[in-house]
């Protein structure tokens, strides 16, 4: 279906020479003199690149319809991460490219939202905040306080996040997954 420049707004998909943006922002511009315009802010959905892009007013935006899916982490194996859709039940095979840097906090039966447009994936995007048990560190030492600084402690999907001095083995904590897993607290 084509947009006309009145319909781009946050948050509408749209396909720009052959890839799918989403539009982060967009400016319509009503010139004293010449034809309105709209200035954007896109996102590419394959490779998180974000550009500005103007629009005349004359010209017919395609609009991509993005199917949003709610997939499970099972496992993964040669670089393929498998997800189960939670709907149909159906596997999907994702490669280590598209997840990215969050692949250290991907953890069993994690459930992730996938973005899918004419069958092929565009992007994964985890929950906000995951908990994680720690199962190595150093101890930590009786006084230590959340400001004194922070060590290296391994997580149950065996990655390495930097904590707080005061946490120990067995402690459970909340992460941030649009941060790259940097620790927000612990939970009692």
């Amino acid at each position: 279906m084509a947009l006309s420049i009145n319909e781009i707004k946050s948050g509408v998909t749209i396909l720009v020479d052959g890839d799918v943006y989403l539009c982060l922002d967009a400016q319509h511009v009503k010139p004293g003199k010449g034809a309105a315009f709209v200035r954007a802010r896109l996102r590419n959905m394959k490779n998180d690149n974000i550009q500005e892009k103007t629009f005349r007013g004359d010209e017919k935006i395609e609009q991509a319809f993005v199917e949003e899916r709610k997939l499970q982490y099972q496992y993964s194996s040669g670089g393929l991460f498998h997800f189960m859709d939670t709907e149909n039940f159906e596997e999907i095979a994702i490669p280590e490219d598209k997840i990215g840097d969050n692949v250290k906090l991907l953890k069993d039966n994690l459930e992730i939202q996938g973005y899918f447009f004419k069958g092929e994936n565009l992007s994964v995007t985890l929950p906000n905040f995951i908990e994680f048990n720690i199962i190595e560190t150093e101890p930590g030492i009786k006084g230590d306080s959340s400001k004194s600084g922070t060590k290296p402690a391994k997580i149950d999907t065996g990655s390495t996040i930097q904590v707080p001095l005061f946490i120990n083995i067995g402690d459970k904590i909340k992460v941030d997954t649009r941060t790259g897993g940097t620790y927000v607290e612990r939970i009692n």
